[in-house]
């Protein structure tokens, strides 16, 4: 149980505690997570305050075993100076990923984390630093990337070599999954290196590399092999390699590495892999046909969303309404403290009502406060009415997206009323997806109310690209292929199985659900999925074999002997924690 109990504290908390006493040096360095994602503004600080310390070796090796990402960050500093001084240790890690361990190693001792419960470590943090003592930090660092931060004292002429690993499962977003390491030294490195291998016994389909610091220079330095299931990226500059410019100390390295990639999809069943006693499936059919949805724009016209917000909100609208499948229907719903509609009821998506519907979104102009009960309540009542009256294609799911920048203003004020309201007008019978426009929004809010509903959030960033990420957002749930989707296995395995339910299932993405075996020693069982596609039901059932996977890497013992295992224990708290 080790992998899962490591698995489990990590996703929990993220609070470390670390006791170093080297060379008369006393301190105790804290890791607590700070959880406010509405933070944004932190002041960065360099990783290392003085010239004197010196960046020995960075080295970042990532393993990626059926989109189950192992990545270690190794970082060595030299202090130069004749006496002690500070060093930072600072990396930016996914949102998404689960911090699993983090050490010190100083003059040849190792002083390794503990990990805490979240309350306790925000607690220890500010005593800790209220004490003058040494303090880390995990902590909101941009759209998808979390910043964790720590400093120690050390001694004239010593060294600190900081290790820090984390876990994540790649998601699957428009056909492909993304492994994205952020690489910012902020000085040159005597040994600087990027490792990531990726074993994939479905087979690669594609494997491609983007780094947005390479130059024509760097290019050839970036080494990939892809062979049918296995596929291996390197990167190592030398010193004079990383320079801005011949005899500067500025380096070139300062960005993402990037690793995009997808898999072959050959049984409609998917792929099921069994590990020591564990399973995971991976479930991503492909050649079906699209559902007709029904879909209502909720839009934000408050005050606050005046000028640029509103102009990229519109600008977004009227590209996503040309992306609307033909048999889709429509709503749209315009609030501030008055709600407002196109139409009273939904529309199919005809070339003529989007002309019709573009011509009313290039009129819509910012006003007054903040009706987000009313406006959503609206829909869902737009929905119902429609679904009553059979107008709606039968087997069409129902979804409404919330676009909005503000707390609500107007009508029901009290989050958890709005909340409670939605859950009982919506029923379970349609999904509700937030979006959260700039860094204002009480975004936790909304997170909340769209998985009540069987649906996302996300958090739209103000910047240039705003545009481009609303029709992003649209594109993941503009493609409806199974409804009610269910994921059958033997009945003894039933309570240690993630999720296993689920409302809709997008085109381009992926379902994934992990379990534990009865018997550690079984090799076989049946699986079942189970669902609803436009006209007949989709029914696909087949026997697991553990066989398979055991001999496909012989040679790979570490990172497949624990993997599923500690994949079924993310999964587990990941949806523990969305529960909560």
């Amino acid at each position: 149980m080790s992998a899962v109990w490591i698995g489990l504290l990590a996703c929990v908390c993220v609070c470390l505690r670390v006791t170093a006493q080297a060379q008369g040096l006393t301190g105790i360095p804290l890791f607590s997570h700070h959880d406010d994602d509405d933070d944004q503004t932190e002041k960065e600080k360099p990783n290392l305050r003085n010239h004197e310390i010196e960046m020995q070796n960075v080295k970042i090796d990532c393993k990626v075993a059926s989109r189950f990402a192992h990545t270690v960050m190794t970082s060595t500093a030299l202090n130069k100076a004749n006496v002690s001084q500070e060093v930072f240790f600072e990396v930016e890690l996914p949102k998404t990923a689960f911090i699993t361990n983090f050490s010190m190693e100083i003059d040849g001792k190792t002083y390794v984390g503990d990990v805490k419960e979240k309350e306790k470590a925000k607690k220890e943090y500010e005593t800790a630093v209220s004490s003058g003592h040494t303090a880390g930090l995990v902590k909101a660092s941009g759209r998808k990337m979390e910043k964790f931060s720590v400093s120690v004292n050390i001694a004239a002429n010593s060294s600190v070599t900081f290790t820090l690993t984390y876990e994540e499962l790649l998601q699957r977003r428009f056909g492909k999954y993304e492994l994205m390491i952020r690489v910012k030294p902020k000085q040159l490195v005597q040994h600087f290196e990027i490792v990531a291998t990726v074993y994939e016994p479905q087979g690669i389909t594609f494997l491609d590399t983007n780094v947005t610091f390479i130059t024509n220079d760097l290019l050839p330095l970036l080494e990939k092999t892809v062979t049918e299931k296995k596929a291996y990226v390197s990167f190592s500059p030398t010193l004079d390699q990383q320079r801005k410019c011949p005899g500067c100390d500025g380096t070139l390295i300062d960005g993402d590495f990037i690793i995009t990639y997808d898999v072959n999809r050959e049984q409609d069943l998917g792929d099921i892999q069994i590990v020591n006693g564990y399973f995971v499936h991976f479930f991503a059919p492909h050649d079906l046909q699209q559902l007709p949805k029904n879909v209502v724009f909720v839009i934000d016209r408050s005050g606050s969303m005046e000028g640029r917000k509103m102009a990229q909100t519109r600008e977004a609208l009227l590209t996503i309404l040309d992306d609307l499948y033909e048999e889709d229907h429509f709503g749209l719903v315009i609030f501030d403290n008055e709600i407002e509609t196109w139409r009273p009821s939904l529309s199919k998506a005809t070339k003529e009502n989007i002309k019709e519907v573009k011509k009313y979104v290039r009129s819509i102009t910012a006003k007054h406060m903040t009706d987000i009960n009313g406006a959503v309540l609206h829909a869902v009542d737009m929905l119902t009415t429609a679904k009553r009256n059979n107008s709606l294609p039968d087997n069409s799911p129902s979804m409404i997206i919330l676009l909005t920048d503000g707390d609500p203003t107007a009508g029901e004020t009290n989050p958890a009323v709005i909340q409670q309201n939605v859950r009982n007008a919506t029923g379970g019978n349609m999904s509700l997806f937030c979006l959260g426009f700039g860094y204002d929004v009480h975004y936790g809010f909304l997170d909340v109310m769209a998985k009540q509903n069987d649906g996302l959030a996300r958090r739209i960033y103000e910047a240039s690209d705003a545009v481009l990420q609303l029709q992003g957002f649209y594109k993941e749930v503009a493609s409806p292929l199974l409804l009610e989707v269910n994921l059958h296995y033997p009945d003894s395995m039933e309570n240690s199985l993630t999720t296993s339910h689920f409302s809709q299932f997008f085109g381009g993405s992926e379902i994934v659900v992990a379990g534990r075996l009865n018997d550690s020693q079984a090799d076989t069982f049946l699986v079942e999925v189970s669902a609803q596609m436009l006209e007949k039901p989709f029914v696909v059932q087949g026997q697991a074999h553990a066989e398979e996977w055991v001999a496909m890497f012989p040679e790979q013992e570490y990172i497949f002997g624990d993997f599923t295992e500690r994949l079924w224990a993310y999964l587990t708290i990941q949806q523990l924690l969305n529960k909560q």
